[in-house]
């Protein structure tokens, strides 16, 4: 089978995409100048120069990033360079995405939504908070308790971070719990107490965020 396209770049996402594809994409390095259709799946700094290559007939996965003559397709997802199942994730589009691009991630179960360019920092700043910046706070904790020895057995924080996205799945706002979410504020302020700067503000100020 001749692939119907080729993705630009070995990076997690790349590697992730190309195996989900299988037989339908060619996966290439930066350097690569492929005929036909060409989902580049590069960092962000790279995206300009190796579209220029690829006029009409390309695609980038860059979030926040908008080149007004180059296409975004970007996946809300966090790739760990394996294929995935991925039905029902969001597929933020900007600009004339080519059709064969956005029907293959379709055939993987991606979402595709319209997004004006304008709002892409804002919707891309909503994805480090729900990812990187949650993964920094669950590393973070972590790190705080094990600096004064408490090694928690089995899988550590992981379990209660995923009956939080459980609850929030099914109950929205009302899925969040703790102190502040109850109001508890004699709670608050002896739990923020044992926290060291810069964890207190930002414990208070997240913790506070919603009200």
């Amino acid at each position: 089978m001749h692939p119907e396209f080729t993705i630009l770049g070995r990076g997690r996402a790349g590697c992730a995409l190309a195996e989900a594809w299988g037989a339908r994409a060619a996966l290439a390095e930066h350097s690569a100048r492929p005929e036909g259709l060409v989902l580049l799946a590069v960092p962000d700094r790279a995206v300009s120069d190796l579209a220029a290559h690829f006029p009409g007939r390309c695609a980038h996965l860059a979030g926040s990033l908008h080149l007004p003559d180059v296409p975004c397709a970007h996946p809300l997802t966090s790739f760990d360079g394996r294929a995935r199942t991925w039905t029902g994730t969001p597929l933020a589009i900007t600009g004339p995405v080519p059709d064969g691009l956005r029907r293959a991630f379709g055939d993987l179960g991606f979402a595709a939504f319209d997004l004006p360019a304008e709002l892409k920092p804002l919707y891309h700043a909503a994805a480090v908070l729900t990812s990187g910046h949650a993964a920094t706070l669950w590393l973070g904790a972590e790190a705080l308790l094990r600096a004064q020895g408490v090694a928690l057995p089995g899988r550590g924080l992981l379990p209660l971070a995923e009956a939080t996205l459980r609850n929030v799945e099914a109950l929205g706002a009302l899925g969040r719990t703790g102190p502040f979410a109850r109001g508890d504020e004699a709670t608050i302020l002896r739990d923020a107490e044992a926290l060291p700067e810069p964890w207190r503000e930002l414990f208070l100020k997240l913790g506070r965020s919603l009200d």
